[in-house]
């Protein structure tokens, strides 16, 4: 009875299947994220009763939403190897210039959202132009930004409003239909739900989509990376950098519309701090800060972690206070854990 033999060649290394596939999933961008939401989740659900509920999971949801239609934008941003520290009160610029320019000048909705969006991609495209001509850090140009556009949104709405806050719209010629598009909500098996989650759902996918399966995706990941390697192949990387702020200012845009049909008025100070949401998103969903490295996947699942610290903290009843520590601890320990994973997927271990 002979026995078969399989010849193994000399310095050949054998993984099993599913061994490798585990190591590939430990390489994702977004691998750390996911594993970090399903602890937060499984600690609320622990330490919070309420928390286990369906009508609970849609709050969640709604509060990561507001955090991760932005947070795609600012991923795709720091992927290309930039920040941008404006993106929170250009949200709310977006409402006010939409609310004012309809409630004073057009008397009708759909044209403020038409002009809010126009504003919001000349921010972007301001944010973009400056960082690329004065070649000042992206960190430094929209801080300016962000300093300006808090100053003009006070000073601008008292001026026109007399207020800090803008008249209630629900009165005006589109609010209805204006409001359908943009801060609807659905009912599913007895839950209201927020059409707000199907829209960062789609942001998200259109994100991911782009940078897998398009051109511009890799340009994406070529300008983070190696931007002098990418210009030197033919990747136009300065008006890729455009672009993506740009693009940022499409995300706020959508957001500020979303707010400002789901509450009928904007207060002129609100968004403040909201854009270190949008990139600890980015970081604890993968996104390196030196940029070339992330995933909009990476982006949602770090919403989600904070929507659920949002949520969790007042269905625990705890003090609101300890939501700040924990969104600084996660985004200190995202960091390191996500450069660990990016030096060993480097090595190849």
């Amino acid at each position: 009875m002979s026995t078969a033999t399989r010849e193994v060649q000399p310095g050949t290394r054998r993984l099993p299947v599913a061994q490798s596939r585990w190591k590939r999933l430990f390489k994702r961008p977004e691998a750390g994220a996911l594993a970090g939401a399903v602890l937060v989740y499984l600690f609320f659900t622990v330490v919070a009763p309420p928390f286990r509920g369906a009508e609970a999971l849609a709050t969640v949801l709604y509060q990561s939403a507001t955090i991760g239609i932005p947070a795609v934008g600012v991923s795709l941003l720091m992927i290309g190897g930039e920040f941008d520290l404006s993106a929170g009160v250009a949200a709310t610029t977006s409402s006010l210039a939409a609310s004012m320019f309809a409630t004073e000048i057009a008397g009708n909705l759909w044209a403020g959202v038409v002009f809010a969006l126009l504003v919001s991609l000349a921010i972007g495209a301001l944010n973009g132009y400056l960082f690329v001509r004065t070649r000042l850090p992206s960190f430094l140009v929209t801080l300016a930004t962000f300093l300006m556009l808090q100053g003009l949104n006070i000073a601008i709405t008292k001026l026109v409003t007399g207020n800090v806050a803008t008249r209630d719209i629900s009165h005006m010629a589109g609010f209805a239909s204006a409001h359908a598009l943009f801060a609807s909500s659905f009912t599913i098996g007895g839950v209201t739900v927020s059409i707000a989650i199907f829209y960062w759902i789609a942001f998200v996918l259109l994100g991911t989509w782009v940078l897998l399966r398009t051109k511009v995706g890799n340009w994406i990941f070529a300008i983070g990376g190696q931007s002098d390697s990418a210009r030197a192949v033919g990747v136009p990387v300065r008006a890729m950098k455009i672009a993506l702020f740009m693009v940022v200012g499409f995300s706020v845009w959508f957001l500020g519309m979303h707010m400002l049909f789901a509450y009928d008025t904007v207060q002129s100070g609100a968004g403040v701090g909201n854009e270190l949401f949008y990139i600890a998103a980015a970081v604890v969903g993968g996104c390196l800060l030196t940029g070339g490295y992330g995933s909009a996947v990476g982006s949602a699942f770090g919403a989600f972690i904070f929507g659920m610290a949002m949520e969790g903290v007042i269905y625990a009843d705890w003090d609101s206070d300890w939501f700040m520590f924990f969104v600084g601890a996660m985004l200190l320990l995202a960091t390191v854990f996500n450069t660990w994973v990016r030096a060993r997927a480097s090595s190849g271990r």
